[in-house]
């Protein structure tokens, strides 16, 4: 733990301890050109923007926060924030933090109507941007919410006063109860909500990061309106004043190199950015950085293991959500792909959706074969933890799904071992039924990212031209340079000796992996597409039949099907 005073119980609390530390408090990256505060161009075009202490971060926050007080307007005083990962983007979460403001992290991937939605249902009265983001802005229907563009390194609108500190003080200091942000969920399994992070919670996640000091530099490449940066980039920051070191958006080529410039110790990922950094060319560089950590949820065992191997850094993946009531921790000497165990005093268990009944522990033969994955799968839930979720932003529907039988559910699959040690089976919406036997996709895909060539999978049903039941299909996203032989593809599938008779996929789709802004994999467009797709798709007609290239003959002979049966090949 760092010495220190009582912790604060607010952000504006958290602001005050750093108010006057002069220590590295930020440090922008990935600048082309030299900033204002430049420090010379690095390694090509590629420089430090701007480097800030913390006490220079808090009074660009208090100025920020002084102009926000000047807006006129009525309602809740929301902020939607249009931006990428710049120091305006800190300077404005901070700044509102320090006027009683809400910051609504707006994802900069959203367009149109689905961007208009979440500015209108979060009730923003104002929205901040860059230029890159007006636009973008200026072509959703906003109804009158006034967008007003900032400058990258103040926050502030062109012209605005930015000489001297502001001394102001919020009209009534924030309190652990008052809503500090609101954080769109990925929206994998339907429309974004809107998550409500109270001051009292962000403080708490940052009061849990205390491992890191003042020494530290944690590099930040994912965006700030997701849960990934703020809990384990910004808040333990600020926490105990390590220093950020914020790139504008991810690079992939730049990722290392960024580490080894700003000295970063630890950096956070998420989804499947480790693969794309994997995917560069090896340099004898590799290994000259300070990283010590990586923090990287929802990525495959193999690629934790390859960043180990090659750049000489321990990731570990662990297990939260943008509601944070359920947390589990990564144990020393699990199973590469295992979440970890609950914190301690935490009511978490596996359970039948349908009857809230514990299921069975999970069982595995001599070659690690999960062998009652029936019985052994359910939903993630916390049953004394429901008072940490702390709702939905206007949608008392899903607090409620959230919340039945006075639990919280996760809305995520699992299953636990013997050790008390919980694996991920994927989402609720995760489940396939196929030959009448249901199953999770989440041990279906780490089992096929063993093929070889594979860089990426995503197992998802598609219907069946008979019956209820579901076909499964996978989509494969190939190394560079590799070409999908079907033999090859059967092969790897008969040696692999945890496989189920039903989890062989009938379909195989040959293409890209859709992601989402935190580079999740998003099977919607995926389950969508099915076989109307220009990506190569291999099927077999029939059980025990070699895999072959699925063809316009093909396609049409299996939509006669449909009909003959009186299905609809387009069903959800």
């Amino acid at each position: 733990m760092t010495p220190g005073p009582p912790f604060p119980g607010t952000v504006d609390g958290l602001l005050d301890l750093r108010a006057g530390d002069g220590s590295a408090g930020l440090i922008e990256v990935g600048t082309v050109g030299v900033g204002t505060a430049g420090v010379g161009t690095v390694e090509g075009d590629a420089t430090f923007g701007g480097r800030w202490t913390w006490r220079e971060v808090v009074e660009a926050a208090d100025r920020v926060g002084a102009w926000l007080r000047s807006l006129p307007g009525d309602g809740p005083f929301h902020v939607g924030v249009f931006m990428e990962n710049t120091p305006a983007h800190l300077f404005t979460m901070f700044g509102a933090a320090r006027a009683g403001a809400v910051v609504v992290g707006l994802n900069t991937t959203r367009r149109g109507a689905e961007l208009a939605r979440d500015v209108l249902h979060t009730d923003c009265r104002v929205v901040v941007t860059d230029g890159a983001g007006v636009g973008l802005l200026d072509a959703a229907d906003l109804q009158g919410v006034p967008v007003v563009v900032v400058e990258d390194r103040t926050g502030l609108p062109a012209g605005a006063a930015s000489d001297e500190p502001s001394v102001q003080r919020p009209w009534a200091r924030p309190g652990p109860e008052d809503l500090f942000m609101l954080l769109f969920t990925s929206g994998s399994t339907g429309a974004p909500k809107a998550v409500r992070m109270t001051h009292g919670r962000a403080a708490r996640m940052a009061e849990g990061s205390r491992w890191f000091s003042g020494d530290d530099v944690l590099y930040g490449a994912m965006p700030l309106f997701h849960g990934n940066a703020l809990n384990a980039i910004v808040l333990p920051a600020l926490a105990t004043g390590a220093t950020i070191a914020l790139r504008r958006r991810f690079s992939a080529s730049e990722f290392v190199p960024d580490c080894r410039r700003t000295g970063a110790t630890f950096f956070s990922t998420v989804g499947r950015a480790l693969s794309y950094v994997l995917a560069t060319p090896p340099t004898a560089a590799d290994r000259d950085h300070r990283v010590a950590y990586g923090l990287a949820p929802e990525s495959s065992p193999a690629d934790i293991r390859a960043v180990r191997e090659r750049f000489g850094i321990t990731c570990f993946t662990g297990y939260g959500s943008s509601e944070n009531a359920i947390i589990l921790t990564p144990v020393p000497g699990a199973p590469r792909e295992a979440l970890g165990r609950p914190q301690e005093g935490a009511d978490v268990a596996v359970v039948d959706p349908d009857t809230g009944v514990e299921c069975p522990r999970a069982r595995f033969d001599a070659d690690g074969r999960l062998v009652n994955a029936e019985e052994a799968i359910g939903e993630i839930v916390g049953r004394n933890l429901v008072d940490r979720f702390e709702g939905y932003y206007e949608n008392p529907e899903a607090d409620a799904e959230r919340t039945r039988r006075g639990w919280y559910w996760s809305g995520d699959l699992g299953y636990v071992d013997e050790d008390g040690i919980f694996h991920f089976a994927g989402r609720s919406g995760d489940r396939l039924r196929v030959d009448s036997e249901n199953f999770a996709a989440a041990p279906v895909e780490r089992i096929l990212g063993r093929f070889r060539p594979a860089v990426g999978v995503a197992v998802y049903a598609v219907p069946d031209e008979r019956t209820a039941d579901d076909q499964m299909m996978a989509t494969i996203e190939l190394a560079a340079g590799e070409d999908f032989d079907p033999d090859e593809f059967a092969d790897f599938l008969a040696g692999q000796p945890d496989l189920s008779a039903h989890w062989a996929p009938r379909y195989v789709r040959v293409g890209a992996l859709p992601v989402g802004a935190t580079n999740k994999i998003d099977k919607r467009p995926l389950r969508v597409e099915r076989w109307w797709t220009e990506d190569p798709v291999y099927w077999r007609p029939g059980r025990g039949e070699p895999y072959r290239r699925f063809t316009r003959a093909d396609l049409a002979a299996l939509e006669e099907r449909f009909a003959t049966h009186g299905r609809d090949p387009r069903r959800p």
